[in-house]
């Protein structure tokens, strides 16, 4: 049995390793924000979730395929909530009350923990059939369907009547019927276990049944080395039963630790949904398009995480992108601009693991990789001077880049001078442009922008952060051509003028 929910024909690995660019996505769009409403202390959950967010997908179909298992998740939220419930009480149940079942030398002892296993198994797996009967109708998602047909098929009443019968007949509670051959120096080989007698017959059948001719002898209480005798006679008959049952119980352990990782993905969405409702924040499930094409476009985008810290609505931004590979974003100071190249990055992350996104609209292609480059603080150790860093860390992320992916810059390369920083930019933007690098820049450097703006290139949009003519921001980010002037004004007035 397969739960396949993250992935319409293979499981979700948790296992695999995080970006080489992890840190520096989880510092540049503040993701630690993002990943605790979702996991709400939960450290699972949080395995699950940075690893689903953080290796997003490069295919469209299965992106579609984990919104449409979302979606339904959001309908249905208790009964998902019911499922995983019971993935988490399995593994609860055998961490309290059983030790591995492999590690134990004595067979008889695997073979009983192994039943003890099965039977807590076969309690859950009736849970979840039954949930399967009552709900599975509420569910139109295809990885839903096909999960709750696969339950239904697999642990039917026929399947729960065999379990059972078997369990209680591996107890052995009227002995163990094991055959021998002798082998060299008249030693014992090939134990087997047999099957006991037929016990469909009545009790008057069975009495006056003809006996088979058996020599016995019987051991006394007290002789140990017997008992220890016939206690290795009867693990060696059942040994390979006994691992039959241990693979079996292991078998069904494996499907809900399984069931329970991609699950945990879905109830970390669901815990940020609950969030972002109670906050009035709205929620769209976004369109994904191939990587060698360019879409960008939105509605009412905004940073969930700015929303999740401010706990209340935030100001969201429109943007047509579509047919652009770079987009310059430039304006005042505090005028919203960091904010907006952080929604950008958090979008892209959160449609590409198959989330719903924090705006009415958005649409994009999906990026072979996202990098970040924003401004750090001055290197407190001294090992290397500000700019030589934002060079290293460039560095870096060239060295990672494939075609199709996409660099968040912010304020970058604003160490050095207004002309030699303009240059380098122009110069590195330039080169990711031929190599089909998306860009989204973030600048007060006028010359490296307006360069660009007079080259009138037909694949780059230009955003400026709107500033109102009493210098208050809307903090929305609008189309238009890189100002050259910083608004000094503003810094002036706010430290020198004093109001009487």
């Amino acid at each position: 049995m397969k739960a396949f929910l993250m992935y319409k024909d293979q499981d979700f690995d948790l296992e695999r390793p995080l970006p080489s660019n992890e840190p520096a996505l989880t510092q540049d769009l503040e993701l630690n924000t993002l990943f605790d409403a979702m996991v709400l202390d939960d450290k699972f959950l949080l395995d699950v979730v940075k690893k689903a967010v953080l290796s997003g997908l490069n295919d469209p179909d299965t992106i579609v395929y984990r919104q449409h298992i979302l979606k339904d998740c959001l309908k249905n939220a208790s009964i998902v909530r019911d499922i995983y419930d019971i993935a988490v009480e399995s593994i609860e149940n055998k961490r309290k009350g059983w030790y591995s079942i492999y590690s134990s030398s004595h067979p008889s002892l695997t073979l009983f923990s192994s039943i003890r296993m099965l039977q807590m198994f076969v309690d859950l797996l009736i849970k979840l059939r039954n949930i399967a009967d009552k709900h599975d109708d509420k569910f139109v998602s295809e990885g839903f369907k096909a999960f709750f047909a696969m339950i239904k098929k697999e642990l039917d009443d026929e399947y729960f009547v065999t379990v059972q019968n078997h369990l209680r007949e591996l107890e052995f509670r009227d002995g163990t019927l094991i055959s021998a051959e002798l082998g060299k120096g008249n030693e014992g080989a090939n134990y087997t276990l047999r099957k006991s007698q037929d016990k469909k017959r009545g009790w008057m059948g069975r009495a006056f049944a003809k006996k088979p001719l058996v020599y016995s002898f019987n051991i006394h209480p007290r002789d140990d080395g017997g008992t220890r005798a016939l206690s290795d006679l009867t693990d060696r008959g059942i040994n390979l039963v006994a691992n039959a049952v241990a693979q079996a119980a292991d078998h069904i352990d494996n499907y809900f630790k399984m069931l329970r990782i991609e699950l945990a993905f879905y109830i970390g969405c669901l815990n940020l949904y609950e969030q972002l409702v109670q906050m009035g924040e709205p929620v769209s499930f976004p369109a994904p398009f191939a990587p060698n094409e360019r879409r960008h476009a939105c509605k009412g985008l905004y940073d969930i995480c700015l929303a999740l810290t401010m706990k209340q609505k935030i100001v969201g931004n429109e943007m047509d992108a579509d047919n652009k590979d770079l987009a310059i974003i430039t304006g005042a100071n505090q005028g919203g601009k960091s904010t907006f190249l952080r929604s950008i990055g958090l979008a892209q992350l959160m449609m590409q693991s198959g989330m719903f996104v924090p705006a009415e609209f958005f649409s994009s292609n999906i990026c072979e990789r996202l990098f970040t480059h924003f401004k750090r603080e001055e290197d407190a150790t001294m090992k290397s001077g500000k700019f030589d860093e934002e060079l290293g860390r460039m560095s870096e992320i060239v060295d990672n880049l494939t075609s199709n992916s996409m660099v968040l810059f912010n304020e970058s390369f604003a160490a050095t001078n207004e002309r030699e920083g303009s240059e380098i930019a122009r110069q590195i933007t330039s080169a990711l442009l031929e190599k089909r690098i998306k860009v989204f820049f973030v600048t007060h450097q006028y010359e490296f922008a307006h360069g660009f703006y007079n080259k009138r290139t037909e694949n780059a949009i230009f955003l400026r952060a709107e500033r109102q003519d009493n210098g208050g921001r809307t903090f929305k980010v609008i189309e238009g051509e890189p100002l050259q002037t910083s608004f000094g004004e503003d810094l002036y007035k706010e430290i020198f003028t004093r109001s009487d």
